[in-house]
């Protein structure tokens, strides 16, 4: 029973995953993704960051804080696990650069196939036996990277062939409904057990073992793309994508490589990550939004805001788009027919 339990838990985990990140895929324009593709100075500051700044702030947070094994590995995991959808999503609320988050996305999902193992293998030898590298879950990994992968692209597929701002709008609360559905199962699982199994019954040095990479890694992101000049948007887009990580693949690894009192220790880690990323993001998005950093009018009504996508537009956008371009027809056609 316990064994079927795991697999409609894993099943549920990775359909609300597909759905989260195909809704905020299914979003983007188009034209506005090939844009950015060439925005290369905001892609190779959070590439650099997502895979080379996080991934060493957890080596020295585990490295200098002695971790438990089962702890310190699955830290070790989520640092190095870039992709995180709800990246997507927070940058969708806030409306920081979404087009540009999707290709970030889209590309650091594909750079983990050889980027994840290279940093986990590196790291979890500097820091434990070479034994522990032999018994990570690399299956578990690599199902969760495909996930992702494969909404993404089917998500960009809808957007190219059914141009519609209707469908995109649909989209993105499927997106923003999938967010929200797969927080509250992550907390229902994580917490189920015995007493020793809550998150709010570990030692201090634990939480904050587990939320500094997540802060300090929001923050250096932040002045980095500042410093580099970036647009505000593109700057907080960029420091979500950096703290934001893929926790869903070390639960997974967790689940499979420990047990007892080390599973229980182990799975508090990506379910506290994802925690402090809601808390030090929501602050941070709300400060950006504030400070007039996003697309989002900075004196507009909060509901409203994380309720509307101005990366999409409205219907009457597209209908005074429709409404100039014909009158530009009429002009052109007059212009011709004129003596």
């Amino acid at each position: 029973m316990a064994d079927v339990i795991a697999i409609l838990s894993s099943v549920a985990g990775n359909v609300l995953l597909f759905m989260l990140v195909f809704g905020m895929s299914a979003t983007v324009e188009i034209s506005d993704m090939r844009q950015q593709l060439g925005n290369r100075k905001a892609i190779v500051t959070g590439i650099c960051c997502q895979f080379l700044l996080l991934p060493l702030l957890g080596f020295l947070v585990v490295y200098f804080m002695k971790l438990p094994y089962a702890v310190g590995i699955t830290l070790l995991v989520v640092t190095s696990s870039p992709g995180g959808s709800y990246s997507n999503w927070w940058c969708s609320l806030f409306n920081a650069d979404l087009a540009l988050s999707v290709t970030m996305t889209a590309i650091s999902t594909i750079l983990s196939v050889g980027m994840l193992p290279a940093n986990l293998i590196l790291y979890t030898h500097l820091t434990y036996d070479d034994d522990v590298v032999k018994n990570l879950d690399w299956k578990s990994l690599f199902v969760a990277l495909f996930v992702v992968t494969s909404a993404i692209f089917i998500g960009l597929s809808c957007s190219y062939n059914f141009k519609s701002k209707t469908l995109h709008r649909r989209c993105n609360q499927l997106g923003n409904f999938a967010g929200i559905a797969l927080i509250i199962f992550s907390a229902t699982v994580t917490n189920t057990g015995d007493a020793d199994s809550k998150i709010w019954s570990r030692d201090w040095t634990f939480y904050v073992a587990v939320c500094l990479p997540c802060l300090i890694g929001l923050l250096i992101a932040n002045l980095i793309a500042s410093m580099l000049q970036l647009p505000p948007p593109e700057r907080v887009t960029v420091a979500i994508e950096c703290c934001y990580q893929n926790v869903g693949i070390a639960t997974s690894l967790a689940l499979t490589m420990f047990q007892g009192d080390e599973l229980n220790d182990a799975m508090g880690v990506p379910f506290l990550y994802g925690m402090a990323e809601i808390f030090f993001i929501s602050i941070y998005c709300m400060f950006a939004w504030k400070a007039g950093w996003t697309k989002a009018p900075k004196d507009e009504n909060f509901c409203k805001v994380i309720s509307t996508s101005y990366e999409v537009g409205t219907d009457e956008d597209e209908d005074v788009e429709k409404d100039r371009d014909e009158s530009t027809d009429v002009m052109s056609t007059t212009e011709v027919g004129s003596p």
